[in-house]
């Protein structure tokens, strides 16, 4: 075997197989190997260190085509390789969208080209995201397409759909959504409560996301394909998707860092990196959303990268877009808000970024058994940083985080065998 490496003395944490041991990892040609197997193999020391499975992100906007500015996805895949992803699903909200077979072929191919990381394309529910016709779903399944999102576009014909989940389901393949109802959600620019009274600024209720992930579950329980809650936001979406998992529909949840993160008093400071949706909510729903994730009713935790300029979010707070960027900052903030705060052990925590993901994806053994492809990453849990947006691969700085100081810091990502990023 050529290219053999001993990942050495590091802790593995491997949620597929129950793992959480000392001990060493190998690898040749790419695939996971039993270390004893190696013969003159490069040893790497990553003693003090947590090595696990490959983080899963479903749920990145890359930009590329339509955004270059913002995003493109060499920067993209860079970037997630810092934040220590080895496979990302890439939003369908580009310029033009990913709503033809054409499109995937793009992106699969630049990803081929430039991209360090594996990016697995989503295709468009409806034709353009217009949520009014039906996109060519056979043929951008037949693609590859590894889901189906109308991303931040929630489809608000619910007999479309209807037929949309029907389809779908025979090719079984999931449906990620951005649930939000368009007319309460109308104007809103941050949480509906207490701050944006104070404030003075249009509220976002949290019935809107609410209206539309009780429409799912229905239509889960209707047609038994699988939906994916694209970040949960409010306390009583985490019961309903909690409730629905109990009853075994096909329904999964996914959080975001800066929704257990912080809170609509953050935008006091009118700083629109504050700004997403759906919106920073109450420090009730924070709660709920921890504990969702404590009781494994929500299993994934997902970035929604969403790369903006500056000139773009230096604006008045209407007036800027929604959104932030995340891959870089999300294992340091959430092991901090998660794991260094008690909410959840080691175990649970790489679960909602390994085999809760793969879960979404119809990923069958996703962990680090032998015969595997080596897709691995390794970090410092106990490593303090402060968040420096200067130093990120991102093409973009709009984040919320920093200046913050967090404990934990990806030190190694490794896809298919190669190394594609180390810490200086």
């Amino acid at each position: 075997m050529s290219n053999s490496v001993i990942l050495k003395g590091g802790r593995v944490v491997d949620p597929g197989r129950s793992i959480d041991q000392l001990m060493d990892v190998g690898y040749a040609d790419g695939i996971l190997r039993d270390p004893a197997e190696l013969r003159d193999p490069e040893v790497v020391d990553v003693s003090g260190c947590v090595v696990t499975p490959g983080f899963i992100d479903v749920h990145v906007h890359l930009r590329q085509p339509g955004n270059t500015a913002a995003e493109t996805i060499a920067t993209g895949t860079m970037a997630a390789a810092a934040g220590g992803f080895t496979t990302i699903v890439a939003m369908p909200n580009t310029t033009p969208p990913a709503d033809t077979v054409g499109a995937i072929e793009y992106l699969r191919q630049q990803a081929t080209q430039k991209g360090v990381v594996r990016v697995l394309p989503c295709g468009c529910l409806t034709k353009g995201r217009q949520g009014t016709e039906m996109a060519g779903i056979g043929g951008l399944a037949q693609a590859g397409v590894a889901a189906f999102s109308d991303d931040g576009n929630c489809v608000q014909d619910h007999a479309l759909m209807r037929h949309l989940a029907e389809y779908i389901e025979s090719f079984h393949l999931p449906i990620l959504d951005h649930c939000e109802d368009k007319n309460l959600a109308a104007g809103g620019v941050m949480h509906e409560g207490k701050w944006s009274v104070l404030l003075g600024m249009n509220g976002l209720a949290s019935a809107a996301e609410e209206i539309m992930v009780a429409r799912d579950i229905i239509l889960a329980r209707m047609t038994g394909a699988r939906f994916h809650i694209q970040h949960v936001s409010a306390k009583a979406c985490v019961q309903m998707i909690a409730d629905a998992r109990k009853n075994r529909l096909p329904v999964t949840g996914e959080v975001t860092p800066h929704h257990i993160a912080l809170t609509d008093e953050c935008i006091k400071s009118y700083d629109t990196n504050f700004k997403m949706s759906p919106p920073l909510r109450s420090e009730s729903d924070r709660q709920s959303l921890l504990a969702g994730l404590a009781s494994g009713a929500l299993t994934v935790i997902a970035t929604d990268h969403a790369p903006h300029t500056d000139t773009a979010k230096k604006v008045e707070f209407d007036d800027a877009p929604f959104g932030i960027i995340g891959l870089e900052t999300a294992l340091p903030v959430c092991l901090s808000v998660l794991v260094h705060d008690g909410v959840l052990n080691m175990m649970q925590f790489i679960s909602k970024l390994t085999t809760g993901p793969a879960e979404v994806l119809g990923m069958e053994h996703y962990d680090l058994r032998p015969g595997n492809a080596a897709d691995i990453t390794v970090f410092d849990p106990e490593r303090q940083i402060t968040i420096d947006p200067e130093k990120f691969r991102s093409k973009s700085r709009n984040t919320p985080f920093g200046g913050r100081t967090c404990r934990g810091m990806v030190v190694r990502t490794i896809v298919g065998g190669k190394t594609v990023f180390v810490q200086e």
